[in-house]
């Protein structure tokens, strides 16, 4: 046995090693060990969603998120929703069960003559971490309209057969429901297009009317003061006092007047259009109400507005890092190139001397 042994590689050696203690751990120890090593694989190679958010089209609320490298994603969840299948795949057809390179919901032999080679390269699963940190799933937003155009061609090869045999047919029951919810998407989808085409082609984008901009400032800002909680780091403090040139006591529970001004200029001016004056003004109207005087941080919703704060300052700490003690200039005028103020004129390269 033990010539055996010495006849085995390294490898092998070292694989029987592993066996041997994996026959001595307990379940629970086997348990712990596979789920280290599916957080090992979870973290390495998974893209980050940098925004998400909701929006509507027709009676669907659809989720989405922009990751690290610009894809734009719809959870798995409200895409299925939206075309009218369940929430959740059934035991046995889930997300990854993938047929022929296609999700359950294009599985089926009365669609496939209508799938192009373009769709069945989009239909890839999209595994991605959200904003919380946690495990998000969905597919490529682009994927939504394609796939209706497969059920939609579907209907229209149904009423084309029965046209030229002068009979009646009937739309599959099964897949009705699922027709009239990807006629109604493409509509929806249509309306929001030619919006947005009209608003790029026209400049109107920048300038947006007062009703639209509190639509969008609703969804940062609530109407009433939150529970505090702590949404500032101690590393942003440190990282804006240090290109002041000032030092930071993270023991005091006294912040340095100057950090008001800082946080207005370098976050609330630049995470959304008007946040700063929205926020201050449902400040003082609740002040005014109910004698409270709450943080500005308060009043941002949970589910754009922290998420967007804690993204802008991930990202303005990252670029603090990169200048030294009292390079404050430096640093804003990186900034301002970087991430704009809302409505501020970005100052101009130009040399003094060619300033009339």
């Amino acid at each position: 046995m033990e010539d055996q042994t010495k006849k085995l590689t390294s490898a092998e050696r070292g694989a029987l090693g592993g066996k041997a203690r994996a026959a001595k751990l307990t379940p629970e120890a086997l348990s712990e060990q596979g789920k280290k090593a599916a957080d090992s694989k979870w973290n390495s190679g998974v893209l980050s969603a940098t925004h998400s958010g909701d929006f509507k089209i027709g009676n669907k609320v659809i989720s989405a998120a922009v990751l690290e490298n610009r894809k734009r994603v719809l959870t798995q969840e409200s895409f299925l929703a939206a075309i009218g299948r369940a929430r959740k795949a059934k035991a046995g057809t889930g997300s990854t069960a993938l047929v022929d390179g296609l999700p359950p919901f294009l599985q089926a032999e009365a669609l496939k003559p209508f799938i192009s080679d373009e769709l069945r390269e989009s239909t890839t699963p999209v595994l991605f971490r959200n904003q919380k940190g946690g495990r998000g799933f969905g597919y490529s937003a682009e994927l939504l309209p394609m796939v209706c155009e497969v059920y939609l061609k579907l209907r229209d090869d149904v009423i084309a057969k029965a046209a030229r045999n002068d009979i009646r047919v009937r739309m599959p029951r099964k897949y009705e429901h699922i027709i009239n919810a990807c006629d109604i998407l493409m509509r929806g989808l249509a309306r929001v297009g030619i919006v947005a085409l009209v608003d790029e082609a026209t400049g109107y984008q920048q300038v947006r009317d007062r009703d639209a901009l509190e639509k969008i400032l609703d969804q940062y800002i609530g109407r009433e003061l939150a529970k505090w909680a702590k949404r500032f780091p101690d590393d942003f403090y440190k990282e804006m006092l240090k290109l002041k040139g000032l030092r930071y006591d993270p023991q005091s529970s006294k912040r340095p007047m100057v950090l008001a001004h800082i946080t207005i200029n370098t976050v609330y001016d630049r995470i959304g259009p008007g946040l700063t004056k929205e926020l201050q003004q449902r400040r003082q109207d609740i002040f005014e109400s109910t004698g409270k005087r709450g943080k500005l941080q308060q009043l941002l919703t949970d589910n754009v507005g922290h998420p967007a704060l804690q993204s802008h300052l991930s990202n303005l700490i990252f670029l603090a890092r990169t200048f030294g003690d009292g390079e404050w200039d430096r640093f804003i005028n990186a900034l301002d190139k970087a991430v704009p103020r809302y409505n501020q004129t970005m100052l101009l390269p130009f040399p003094e001397e060619s300033v009339v």
